[in-house]
């Protein structure tokens, strides 16, 4: 097996674990976001607006974690820089 299908290969093992992984924590903290809001609003129904709104911050800051984890990937995928250092240094 030469450089270029071990790059190839462990790029898109590595980028399909970031995905795998990277999604898992921000999945488990926006439900227990979402749950914690939900039962925030049925104790007091007259924040719910404000509750909602802080609720949604906070969902939006969770899941920028599992965005960096998708452009990684992408970036692995799609615009390796290792493959370009082996193509250089193999002459292929």
């Amino acid at each position: 097996m030469d450089s270029i299908s071990l790059i190839g290969m462990a790029s898109v093992i590595t980028a399909g674990l970031t995905i795998g992984i990277g999604a898992i924590g921000p999945a488990l903290g926006e439900g227990r976001a979402v749950a914690q809001a939900l039962s925030s609003i049925a104790q007091q129904p007259d924040e719910a607006n404000r509750i909602t709104r802080t609720l949604f911050v906070g969902l939006a800051m969770v899941e920028s974690t599992a965005i960096y984890c998708f452009v990684v990937s992408m970036i692995l995928l799609f615009a390796n820089p290792f493959w370009d250092y082996v193509i250089s240094r193999v002459g292929g």
